[in-house]
């Protein structure tokens, strides 16, 4: 005799939610305050989520939370819903606004000559631009919340067009008080036993490139402290556990208390302009022809 089928289940996209920011925290408490909620509530939403799914999804540990067997499997998938979701809204806002369209940007590129210039040529139409965090410039763009980016290789770049604009030299900061503080500029080898911060679940050729991995002889960087976000690595290289790697400005210190190194023997960083693959959009494509005119160079400092 066969099983009866099982009624089916209709989840809410809200405790989903919660459950991938502690999934990423591993750690009720740290998943509650990025979520802006009490901690109480967050435990009773993914206990919700746990009777409803038939399955525990965390353990508790004295060192933070885990992933069960069945949080591992519902992980993946609850990522993809989310998506799903997320793209069914941009996808039905953009077909309901043809006139719209959502510039993205990523840390320390200036990107309003291009958005001007659109803006001037294409008066009636709602140009929006929204900053983007490291992590998230590719998701955002194929999830449909935005249309166009500006950002850094590396990048997957699979089912998107993507045009350099201009190159950036790379440098390293350090600590006003480092023993390379006072250099005009530095190789790789200067560098060759500074800790550099880790950053966990990054793309493995994103943190290759701003971790001058591998090094000769194919030993990896030393490894610095763990971070989270760009103001984490500079707190930690200010404090002098780490020295970090990025895009070179000139006269452009992130804080006053650090110090920004040419890095001499490195190829530079690309700065790009990405679009779906398949996006139509006339205002995709002006914005595009701005972008290519407008965005030629690192911003000067100061600007």
């Amino acid at each position: 005799m066969s099983d009866s089928p099982q009624p089916p289940v209709d989840l809410d996209l809200r405790p989903v939610r919660y459950f991938t920011a502690v999934a990423d925290h591993r750690h009720f408490g740290r998943a509650a305050e990025a979520l802006h909620i009490t901690q109480p509530s967050l435990s009773r939403q993914i206990r919700q989520l746990e009777r409803l799914l038939g399955a525990r999804l965390f353990d508790r540990t004295p060192q933070g939370t885990r992933l069960t067997e069945a949080g591992e499997v519902f992980l993946p998938l609850a990522r993809s819903l989310l998506r799903s979701s997320a793209k069914a809204v941009a996808r039905t806002r953009a077909a309901a606004r043809p006139g719209r369209v959502t510039i993205g940007y990523t840390s320390g590129i200036i990107v309003t000559p291009a958005v001007r210039e659109l803006r001037r040529l294409h008066p009636d139409a709602d140009v929006r631009v929204v900053h983007l965090d490291w992590k998230e410039p590719r998701r955002a763009l194929l999830d449909h919340r935005v249309d166009a980016l500006v950002t850094r290789l590396p990048l997957a770049t699979d089912q998107l067009r993507v045009t350099i604009l201009y190159d950036e030299p790379r440098a390293v900061v350090v600590s006003a008080d480092h023993r390379l503080a006072g250099r005009e500029s530095v190789t790789a080898d200067d560098i060759a036993d500074e800790p550099l911060p880790r950053v966990p679940g990054a793309d493995p050729a994103w943190s290759a490139f701003w971790r001058l991995e591998p090094r000769p002889g194919g030993r990896p960087a030393p490894d610095g402290p763990v971070m989270d976000d760009l103001e984490d690595k500079f707190e930690l290289v200010a404090a002098g556990q780490a020295v970090a790697i990025t895009a070179h400005v000139p006269g452009r210190a992130p804080r006053p208390d650090l110090v920004m190194i040419p890095l001499e023997g490195v190829a530079p960083s690309h700065v790009v302009l990405a679009t779906r693959a398949d996006d139509r959009s006339g205002l995709v494509a002006a914005f595009r022809k701005c972008a290519e005119a407008r965005l030629t160079a690192p911003p000067a400092a100061g600007s």
